[in-house]
């Protein structure tokens, strides 16, 4: 399990497009780092209150900030501005588009603390950077295996090389289902409860056929083929027949693995020439969605075969 440093940087690269943001000073503080996942709104700090101020955070200002900022005699706003930027502050965010003063401009090139703007209403950019925030500090590792959406069940399909992984996965593919990763599977863990995968930027979209070589899904299969990123509800290793010494031929128990801490639901499925993996993986993926709804076929078989054998020996 890994936990990325989340600079200023990185948050304005990965969320320019979603919350507008544009740089209007501070260029050079941009590898500031942010330490907490949330924001803040300064308001008391800027009125001078400042024993509880979370200087941890990215700063948010609205109409309310900027307009007591302008009742303020320029004098008096630079000091205010003096103790603000004592703190270790990673950036500032004015939203609605508005603009910051000359003053508060001058002192955060001093300071080198980035200032943006954002279109979005203050509490609408609150609630998207919150969540980015999120994503970002969450904890994450990679699987080795690759991921497909199955009529919303997120499989992540594992099994040594040569297996016949990319093959299974071609073959889902084909039936309509989507590409979420190939071969590595970035898993993020979110509110300690969920596991989301995803592909690596660089190799989104793509797979490797051997024998092929690689490929583009979405230009092939169409952009219905892929997802960007989907929840785990399922993993399959595919081993060798020869290597499978216990094989649950009734489903009556449970079987899990851990994925960042959670634990997931897990088959096994046994390989050898003749069998249509791509098939016993999609029938895995509505298992487990059945299951996820009470429905769980080996206990409702066991339950009949009780109550009849119960009704041969009473009768």
């Amino acid at each position: 399990m890994q936990h990325q440093t989340v600079t200023v940087q990185g948050f304005f690269e990965g969320n320019t497009a979603s919350l507008g943001l544009q740089l209007v000073a501070g260029g050079h503080g941009l590898r500031r780092i942010i330490r907490e996942p949330t924001v803040n709104r300064p308001g008391l700090a800027l009125a001078g209150f400042t024993r509880y101020f979370a200087s941890k955070r990215i700063q948010v200002l609205g109409s309310a900030e900027t307009t007591f900022l302008r009742s303020l005699p320029a004098g008096e706003r630079r000091r205010r501005y003096a103790r603000l930027f004592a703190y270790k502050i990673p950036c500032f965010v004015f939203s609605r588009n508005l603009n910051p003063d000359r003053e508060f401009l001058e002192a955060a090139e001093k300071a080198g603390v980035p200032v943006f703007r954002s279109p979005l209403i203050t509490m609408r950019f609150i609630n998207l950077a919150t969540l980015a925030l999120e994503m970002m500090f969450a904890p994450w590792s990679i699987e080795m295996g690759s991921m497909v959406d199955i009529l919303g069940v997120g499989v992540i399909i594992r099994g040594e090389s040569g297996i016949g992984k990319s093959e299974c996965v071609l073959a889902l593919i084909e039936r309509g289902y989507c590409l979420v990763s190939d071969d590595a599977t970035r898993v993020t863990l979110i509110e300690n409860r969920e596991v989301v995968g995803s592909s690596k930027e660089i190799t989104r979209n793509h797979m490797e056929v051997r024998g092929i070589g690689i490929i583009d899904v979405a230009a092939m299969f169409g952009v219905r083929s892929i997802r960007s990123h989907k929840r785990v509800d399922l993993v399959v290793t595919l081993k060798s027949w020869e290597h499978v010494k216990d094989i649950d031929r009734l489903g009556m128990e449970d079987h899990l693995v851990k994925i960042l801490g959670v634990d997931m639901p897990h088959f096994v499925i046994p390989v050898r020439p003749g069998r249509d993996l791509a098939r016993l993986v999609e029938v895995a993926a509505f298992q487990t969605k059945l299951r996820s709804s009470g429905h769980n076929a080996a206990q409702e078989l066991n339950k009949r075969l009780i109550s009849q054998m119960t009704g041969q020996n009473l009768g």
